[in-house]
């Protein structure tokens, strides 16, 4: 297979589909870098025994594959009817009741999971239930129940979520299932953690202080899907350590004609700032059902690979999906096609800022990449920091990523370009490492003799965030590295 020549990341989420006996592991070969555990649903056993058994085929298939757990967050729903579900007609009165006390509800009126959404609302304001598939607008609030007519009609069943139209709610990113999630994320061991409806940089450092509390070390993702992130996008970026579009909620909260560019938006700023983007949502959703995708779908996913996005989910595709490897190996396809038309980034002098010695190694070794004509870039890195800003440079250019650390390689399995690779040069000096380093991707059939490539190391092997020179090699007979200049 040839998934090692793929630079965009597959993401799956994991679900009763991929418990059938043989799906996850078949699901790995055709190509996953990381599994998501969707904590919305399912109970902790379930996600730890999910997780145990991607540490234990990833061990025998000797892949690196990392865990996403994605909290839930404060999703407002409503709650269930007496008979479920109801028909709304169009023009016809309906009212929602922020009561803890609500009865069952009916074609009238309907409880909801959010007791202040009474608050935060004002007559003509539009709330958009079922992904936007119903519409109300609101008349009136009287005292906790807020009284509106049917806008868009249709059937509506319970527990269907509620977004208003423009955002503006006021309930806080991290609800007490969440907190508890994670907890349970740490225990698992996940690698990045999602933070659903996150609207300021607070919520996210709220989060990654739970998730230290709690003794974990994953890397934490925002989910951008309220209207309010979008104007707090620059300081929710800064916060985080990667950012996901998550078009459904965010779709329904600023409208479908704004979503293309607003996800455009996303992609460009998270780069420019040096952080890892994920593409999610409904990106192959026919395929639930049918075993090939639709042609929309195949440039929706493509489209967002030309745009520069490290990573492209897949959510009910594979975990509850009649298809799911169907679905990972269309998904690989269309990256592995969009990324032949790939452009790389051809002004790496004005376009980027760098603060950090690492940072300037990486843009010296694109500008060089780009110029000289190498088979590939091989950082020796610790954390992965230098493989991740490499990565934000969107060349041509495999980066090969060595490092000891496994909680390293699990995390730069989301950088776009970068194949981690298990390698120690730990107790050796940094000119035998880099000899070594060569020596063993030509072993791997990663180089071939002949190859030059652009190395970079820090002085003292092993040492955090230590990356300060740049090296041209040539793979000599035997993958003996020969001729080295400093550069």
């Amino acid at each position: 297979m040839d998934s090692h020549l793929r630079r965009t990341k597959i993401i799956a989420t994991l679900g009763p589909a991929t418990d059938r006996p043989g799906v996850l592991k078949r699901i790995l070969e055709e190509g996953v870098d990381v599994v998501r555990l969707n904590l919305s649903h399912g109970a902790g056993e379930d996600h730890l025994r999910r997780a145990e058994e991607v540490r234990a085929v990833a061990a025998e298939l000797g892949q690196e594959v990392a865990i996403l757990a994605d909290l839930q967050g404060p999703k407002i729903r409503i709650t269930k009817f007496a008979s479920a579900p109801v028909l709304l007609e169009p023009g016809q009165p309906f009212a929602l009741e922020c009561d803890a006390n609500a009865p069952p509800g009916d074609v009238t009126r309907i409880g909801v999971s959010y007791l202040d959404l009474y608050k935060d609302v004002k007559p003509g304001d539009t709330l958009l239930l079922d992904d936007g598939l119903i519409a109300l607008q609101v008349d009136r609030v009287e005292g906790t129940t807020i009284r509106t007519h049917v806008t868009i009609g249709g059937p509506l069943s319970d527990r269907k979520g509620i977004n208003r139209l423009g955002g503006g709610l006021s309930l806080a990113a991290l609800a007490e299932k969440d907190k508890n999630d994670i907890r349970l994320a740490a225990r698992l061991g996940a690698d990045f953690l999602a933070v659903s409806f996150a609207k300021c940089a607070a919520d996210i450092e709220e989060s990654r202080q739970l998730m230290r509390a709690a003794g974990g070390s994953a890397a934490l993702v925002a989910k951008i899907e309220r209207a309010e992130a979008v104007s707090a996008l620059a300081e929710i970026i800064d916060a985080s350590d990667a950012v996901m579009v998550a078009r459904g909620d965010l779709g329904v909260e600023i409208g479908d004609a704004e979503l293309p560019g607003i996800q455009k938006k996303i992609i460009r700023e998270t780069l420019a700032r040096n952080k890892v983007v994920i593409t999610a949502t409904q990106m192959m959703q026919s395929m639930v059902e049918s075993p090939i995708p639709t042609r929309a779908e195949v440039l929706d996913v493509a489209n967002a690979v030309l745009d520069g996005t490290d990573a492209v989910m897949l959510s009910q595709e594979t975990a509850a999906g009649k298809h799911p490897e169907k679905a990972v190996a269309a998904m690989r396809r269309v990256c592995l096609g969009a990324e032949r038309q790939f452009e790389p980034d051809g002004d790496l002098e004005t376009k980027y800022q760098f603060d950090r010695t690492d940072q300037a190694i990486a843009m010296a070794s694109m500008f060089l990449a780009g110029r000289i004509g190498v088979a590939a870039i091989v950082a020796l890195t610790e954390s992965g920091g230098t493989a991740q800003s490499l990565s934000r440079y969107r060349s041509s250019v495999p980066i090969y990523a060595l490092s000891r650390r496994k909680a390293a390689r699990r995390r730069m399995m989301l950088y776009r370009d970068v194949t981690p690779i298990d390698f120690d040069p730990h107790g050796v000096d940094a000119t035998h490492a880099a000899k070594a380093a060569i020596q063993h991707l030509f072993n791997m059939r990663r180089l071939a003799e002949g190859e030059r490539v652009i190395l970079t190391h820090g002085d003292h092997t092993g040492q955090h965030g230590g990356t300060n020179t740049l090296k041209l090699l040539r793979v000599g007979p035997g993958g003996v590295a020969e001729g080295l200049s400093d550069l």
